[in-house]
């Protein structure tokens, strides 16, 4: 299918730039340049019946430049170019027309299915509202056609779904419901901006199949924005790879992923952890794009017979709901978890979502009460430590949250987030001193000092996710757990903030809980690796022997489902 024919050409970028009015200057106006720089702009085209992948890093101007076509953008955007649908310059388009394609022939997937539900309707209430407004379908008929787009999306038992509020699905179940709001008046174009992110690696799997399946049933196209290139590679037909919001690269994906010829592509490319090969660091992307190598100077051999400095036995978790009037169900979350954390070694807990592994890190800090087990640290059983112990004990082990967003105060600069914990735990003789080990801490967790006075709001989120480490260095831990935190990075954060884990911990002597759905970092990171299904330990080995010698068919599946990347598509046998 050749990307010239004007005929067979649904969707066609042209020359677009997008700025955002930032207020006035001395009386000229300011604009902040997102998508197209200087003389440069953006353009490329979706054909019909194709895959178009917009990849980079956050900041591109990749969301923004999907966000232009239905011009879902906030009202001081400004817009220019063309974008031309089936020949019609949405550019030009009146707030009718725009809003007569916005779900009829141009439908959109979010990132977050939580935020894009309404919590206060059902999902047949919510499926049902795009028929009704746009195919003009009665209540009794739309009612119908929600319980069998459910159906088509693999949601079990859709009929009684259509009662449920989002809040009652997984996040998988969202995203298919998400899925089935946006294929429910059979669009030409489907843009998925980030659709797979947040979910584990099987659950991923079936969106991404799903949504391949529903493809080819229903012959449309789809603009795909992700910045996992394993992904993109497995399903996208051209990819697009911007930055700074312009284009370093398109092309074919196979030509894309195996002979790349920007050297930022090159580097987005050599960024990412791999399942075949572990090197000590990871490449970013200003070493790549400058020639040099990973600096291994740094990197330490682990002792083997490093002490034990956290020991868990028989750790259990349950809950307890209501069930009609007097009844009591119980749901065990974590079941007999046992293991031993060496000084300087890192754990890597895996599973896919609902397997326990957060609960369970949760229940090592007692920031969720435990059922039942022990955790030993420092000869003593954390579970049974009083309050005012448990307060002297919690300093040396400390958590690192998934999402950088909601970690930090937004009324707090990062001095004051720093100095906070320092004040409440006696660390430091004055002000002053404390003062400087925050500053201390930010030049080493990669951030200038004049951090210091900055509010969360004016860094990116790998650098809100330093400031959430350089937080937790602050009270000297032994012990650090983190979940999920570098999930919602893009891979060139992601390796710069995987490096600096690695740094701190042959420097300090840390030790680490790594949870994590990316199989990939975790074989990167962990020296021993737990695997976790519905609440239990079922496999626990070295990162090598897992990836490499899975004894488990879950954990082979866990493996099989981590995206491979164009190769794996070209090789992938025919259904």
């Amino acid at each position: 299918m050749s990307a010239n024919n004007e005929t067979n050409m649904l969707l066609s970028i042209q020359d677009l730039k997008v700025a955002f009015r930032m207020g006035k200057v001395n009386g000229q106006e300011q604009l902040a340049e997102a998508v197209g720089r200087g003389a440069q702009a953006v353009s490329f085209d979706v054909p019909a019946n194709s895959t178009v992948a917009l990849v980079g890093e956050s900041g591109s101007g990749k969301s923004v430049t999907a966000m232009s076509i239905l011009n879902l953008l906030p009202d001081n955007a400004r817009r220019s170019g063309r974008i031309l649908w089936q020949g019609q310059d949405l550019l030009q388009a009146s707030p009718a027309r725009l809003r007569a394609l916005r779900g009829r022939e141009i439908a959109c997937v979010f990132q977050d299915p939580m935020s894009s539900l309404n919590p206060v309707f059902t999902i047949g209430q919510q499926l049902m509202e795009p028929l009704q407004l746009h195919l003009g379908m009665g209540a009794k008929a739309a009612l119908e056609k929600a319980e069998a787009l459910l159906a088509e999306v693999g949601i079990p038992e859709p009929k009684r779904r259509l009662k449920a509020y989002p809040h009652e699905l997984s996040g998988g179940q969202q995203q298919r419901v998400m899925i089935a709001m946006a294929l429910a008046c059979e669009p030409k174009l489907l843009i998925a901006d980030e659709p797979t992110t947040a979910l584990d690696v099987t659950i991923q799997r079936q969106v991404i199949e799903l949504l391949a399946k529903l493809q080819a049933k229903h012959g449309l196209s789809v603009l795909f924005i992700s910045h996992d290139l394993g992904l993109v590679g497995e399903i996208a037909d051209q990819v697009v790879v911007m930055r700074h919001g312009t284009i370093r690269e398109t092309g074919p994906s196979a030509q894309i992923f195996s002979a790349p010829k920007d050297a930022y592509t090159q580097a987005l490319l050599a960024c990412r952890p791999s399942l075949e090969h572990n090197p000590t660091r990871l490449m970013v992307i200003d070493d790549h794009i400058a020639g040099r190598d990973a600096d291994t100077s740094r990197v330490r051999a682990k002792d083997p017979n490093a002490p034990v400095v956290l020991e868990v036995k028989s750790l259990a978790k349950s809950f307890h709901f209501k069930t009609g009037l007097f009844g009591q169900r119980e749901f065990r979350a974590v079941r007999d978890v046992n293991f031993k954390l060496k000084r300087g070694h890192t754990l890597g807990v895996v599973g896919e979502s609902g397997s326990g592994k957060t609960t369970m890190g949760l229940t090592l800090l007692r920031l969720h009460e435990p059922t039942s087990g022990e955790v030993i640290f420092d000869g003593q059983d954390l579970l049974k430590l009083k309050p005012a112990e448990w307060q002297q004990m919690r300093r040396r082990i400390q958590i690192v949250f998934q999402n950088p967003y909601a970690s930090l105060n937004p009324r707090f600069t990062v001095g004051q987030a720093l100095i906070e914990p320092m004040t409440i735990h006696g660390i430091g003789a004055s002000a002053a001193e404390r003062e400087q080990r925050a500053r201390e801490l930010l030049v080493k967790v990669g951030l200038d000092a004049s951090a210091f006075g900055k509010y969360p709001h004016e860094f990116s989120g790998g650098q809100r996710q330093r400031v959430a480490i350089a937080r937790c260095l602050t009270l000297n831990p032994e012990v650090l757990v983190l979940d999920e935190s570098v999930s919602a990075l893009d891979v060139s954060v992601q390796a710069q903030v995987l490096n600096l884990l690695k740094d701190l911990q042959d420097e300090l002597g840390l030790s680490y809980i790594f949870i994590s759905h990316d199989l990939a970092v975790v074989r990167f990171i962990s020296d021993e690796v737990l695997v976790m299904k519905d609440g239990e330990v079922v496999e626990q080995a070295s990162a090598e022997d897992i990836l490499h010698h899975p004894k488990q068919d879950y954990t082979r599946r866990l493996i099989g489902a981590v995206p491979k990347g164009w190769q794996a598509a070209e090789t992938a046998p025919a259904a």
